[in-house]
């Protein structure tokens, strides 16, 4: 007779790797609700920043500060899109990470043409906006703001392999980098007259929002696999929680 083969036990499920090493799914869970938190942070902001920026851009005629405003109200939706998407089941479904990976690049895609034109009509037309100080007083502040928040939100999608969230983050970097810009337009205008910048600056705020839509759309930038929630989700079903749940519900 052979000597009895021992039946070999499958090998535990491979948790998400982040850059400095694997997560289990209690810290899955605390840094996802982290980037809720940041999320809702964001949420906040930007509906204020909007609505400042829309109001003062309307007064002083200024393109650049409206595409600003709006741009705002569209981060507003990537936020509110990230909150969904770690909120009860969502937690650990793929398909809801997939679906909020597209939605925040669709918020790009939906920026860009109404700014460029905008842009463009106002630099044929040689529409020359007022001087804004509440647009400055703005522009300076999110510069402030918004770096912090973006760079948060990208640390933690790294960790969790989240390319919904990183896309997030770089909308807010995004802000950053179009607030300083806004800034540099406005004092120039109010400095030299150098209305041009505004429309100009407009036309930037369209193609940076394409070119970010394109790489969030694909998940560009992030330390993700195909799956980065496979493991976890197992993880989560052997622990006593639905799997249906944990899965794929959203």
């Amino acid at each position: 007779m052979g000597v009895p083969v021992q039946p070999v036990s499958p090998p535990p499920p491979a948790p998400v790797v982040a850059a400095d090493g694997p997560l289990d799914r209690a810290a899955y869970r605390r840094l996802a609700g982290r980037a809720k938190v940041l999320s809702w942070v964001s949420l906040a902001y930007m509906a204020l920043e909007g609505a400042i920026a829309v109001f003062a851009g309307i007064l002083a005629g200024s393109v650049a500060l409206i595409g600003f405003g709006l741009d705002s109200v569209i981060e507003g939706f990537a936020s509110a899109i990230i909150v969904w998407r770690f909120t009860g089941g969502r937690m650990f479904s793929a398909a809801a990470e997939q679906r909020a990976q597209k939605l925040v690049a669709i918020q790009f895609f939906i920026l860009a043409p109404y700014v460029g034109w905008e842009s463009v009509q106002a630099l044929a037309g040689g529409e020359r906006p007022d001087v804004s100080l509440l647009g400055i007083a703005l522009s300076a502040t999110s510069v402030v703001v918004m770096p912090y928040l973006g760079i948060a939100k990208q640390r933690i999608a790294d960790q969790i392999g989240s390319a919904a969230t990183r896309g997030e983050g770089r909308q807010n970097m995004l802000c950053a980098y179009l607030a300083a810009a806004l800034l540099g337009g406005l004092l120039a205008n109010a400095a030299f007259g150098a209305w041009w910048l505004d429309p100009m600056i407009g036309l930037l705020i369209a193609g940076v929002a394409v070119r970010e839509g394109l790489e969030a759309w694909r998940g560009e930038g992030c330390a993700c696999t195909a799956d980065p929630l496979a493991g976890l989700r197992e993880e989560e079903c052997a622990a006593g929680d639905s799997c249906a749940t944990a899965g794929g519900r959203h």
